[in-house]
């Protein structure tokens, strides 16, 4: 096994958004959280919008102890309405809304006999994943197009399922239907100054892994760089593309997923088993 190296740090390079409005979709836990606390200690004012809002207020009030600016927000994805709401929050607490981070998300179990896949599986990831991403991106488009120095930029979250078999059926056509959006609304976006890019991660230790701590471990192995992602890992990539450092990309797919994609580790272990006997 390799050793784990340190992931990103929250500290970032200092006030790259002093004046930014940020609002992030499933912000209580989990990666939206990280990317929550990476934004503000950039210097970014931050909405965590999230339909456990008691989670994004303790997220919130926890990004202000640290000297951050952070609010909270019931917003449910699949709720044009609560959206809506979300997104004029963000405008009259910060003056701005400069960044929307899609997070939020639905995974559903698959049926493993396909032909007994339930319609509400669909129909829920669907929803919550890839419309509730269209919902908050045409709330948000006025508003981002609107951001001094053609600032404005969308970072949707995927996931290598949308690029490659990792199972959950409803789950992944969701995600790999969100690469397509972001693609489509980078085009659509680019003459208001407005960048899209979309980051799939890997595996990731959040608490959607709570209890199966032993399946994590097994995923490691599978990673060419010897260990599954850390939340810190996605946040970094999200403020990176965010950020003015990426000015002049829109349209992207960053898979950061510790080589998952670039081989299979796991046959290339058989391999040299079977070899070596």
């Amino acid at each position: 096994m390799v050793t784990q190296p340190e992931t990103p740090q929250e500290s970032g390079f200092g006030s790259r958004f002093g004046t930014y409005g940020v609002m992030v979709t499933g912000g209580a836990r989990g990666i939206g959280e990280a990317t929550a606390r990476r934004f503000a200690a950039e210097g970014a004012a931050v909405l965590l919008a999230d339909r456990d809002v008691e989670g994004a207020r303790r997220t919130a009030a926890a990004i202000r102890a640290d000297g951050g600016r952070a609010e909270a927000v019931a917003c449910d994805v699949a709720d044009r309405t609560a959206v809506d709401a979300a997104v004029a929050h963000a405008v009259a607490a910060f003056g701005t809304l400069d960044v929307l981070v899609n997070n939020a998300y639905s995974c559903s179990n698959h049926s493993d006999d396909f032909s007994e896949e339930p319609d509400e599986n669909w129909l829920v990831d669907l929803d919550v994943t890839l419309t509730g991403a269209m919902r908050c991106s045409r709330a948000a488009l006025p508003h981002l197009a609107a951001a001094p120095d053609r600032r404005g930029a969308i970072v949707n979250i995927g996931s290598v399922n949308g690029l490659s078999y990792f199972g959950n059926h409803s789950y992944s056509a969701a995600k790999a239907g969100l690469i397509s959006l972001t693609r489509t609304l980078a085009m659509h976006a680019a003459r208001s100054g407005v960048r899209v890019n979309l980051v799939a991660p890997g595996t990731i230790r959040t608490p959607a892994w709570a209890g199966r701590e032993s399946t994590l471990e097994t995923a490691a192995g599978l990673y060419p760089l010897g260990r599954v992602g850390e939340p810190a890992d996605i946040a970094a990539a999200v403020t990176f593309l965010a950020s003015r450092d990426a000015s002049w990309i829109t349209g992207v797919t960053l898979p950061v997923e510790g080589g998952i994609l670039s081989g299979n580790q796991g046959f290339m272990d058989a391999l040299a088993a079977e070899f070596a006997d």
